[in-house]
């Protein structure tokens, strides 16, 4: 594993080295990020989870949760649950963007996108091997979730990267390699937040020392857009998710692995058989909506 700290002078193409955030430890803990935010937390987290992208559900519908993923921009009043004890982490979106995020003008001046996602209309692929994407994530927007008072990150489409590289190595050359530097700067300049990344699953061994938990997003069951349905994964694709995920914890053993899976919350029978399938897995699962806009509690 990547252990050196002199392996982050590979940084410096691109990061400036002015950005030199929680540098300062005290005997017992660090502070978080740069001080910002929520109060400085210990990383040791408890279950169960949940993830829920809007702002109507009542506080009171979170007390089951211990963790629990918000997006970034739509989200019930953080420090009331921060003051419960929760944990709470903020969307980042790494390796495509949004038009209705607040920075798209700016990264779009910037040249930093590259072609539509054409399964997410509005949504456009990020050239991670850009130092000013970098530059942006580290300096402006970890720290303005820690001011929101968010307590960590859950980094998404890193698996986007990874595929264009896939399809055509000759013009992404690098992304796989850019993906894998920009999580270690993240957990270089924020060295006690919670991070935790969606799939990966090609990276993970090389983030294993860098990440608090890691995300099986749609492993067991998703949505199928043509036919506008929830479905179960392909029987293989499902055993070969699975196993990338145990072996990950075998090898990272303190480092908690999640699953996320979608399914029609007013079928519960078959939503407390993902939950079962996935705990015996040895995950931590958690069932929802395609648009994590309804929190569904676990059947009992």
């Amino acid at each position: 594993m990547f252990k050196k700290i002199t392996c982050l002078l590979a940084l410096c193409l691109f990061l400036s080295p002015s950005l030199s955030y929680a540098e300062e430890e005290s005997e017992n803990t660090k502070s978080v990020g740069v001080a910002i935010g929520a109060s400085a937390k210990p990383i040791v987290l408890q279950k169960p989870w949940a993830a829920y992208y809007a702002d109507k559900a009542p506080l009171s519908s979170f007390d089951p949760y211990d963790l629990i993923v918000f997006d970034s921009q739509d989200h019930p009043q953080l420090k009331p649950l921060s003051d419960r004890g929760k944990t709470l982490l903020g969307y980042l979106s790494l390796g495509e963007i949004e038009k209705i995020r607040p920075y798209y003008r700016a990264v779009k001046s910037e040249n930093l996108l590259l072609d539509e996602n054409k399964n997410w209309p509005g949504s456009y692929f990020v050239d991670v091997r850009n130092k000013f994407w970098a530059k942006r994530v580290i300096e402006e927007l970890i720290p303005q979730l820690l001011h929101k008072g968010f307590h960590g990150v859950f980094i998404d489409t890193l698996d986007n990267p990874i595929e264009l590289e896939r399809q055509d190595p000759e013009k992404f050359k690098g992304m796989r390699d850019a993906s894998v530097t920009l999580i270690k700067a993240i957990r270089y300049h924020y060295p006690q937040i919670p991070i935790m990344v969606n799939r990966a699953f090609e990276i993970l061994p090389e983030l294993g020392e860098h990440i608090t938990m890691v995300l099986g997003e749609s492993m067991y069951s998703s949505y199928d857009f043509t036919n506008k349905k929830y479905q179960k994964v392909n029987e293989n694709d499902y055993r070969d998710q699975v196993s990338k995920l145990q072996n990950f914890k075998k090898s990272f053993p303190k480092i908690r692995v999640m699953s996320l899976d979608y399914w029609n919350p007013e079928e519960s029978e078959e939503i407390k058989k993902i939950y079962n399938i996935q705990r015996a897995n040895g995950f931590e699962p958690f069932v929802s909506v395609l648009k994590l806009d309804h929190l569904t509690i676990e059947p009992k």
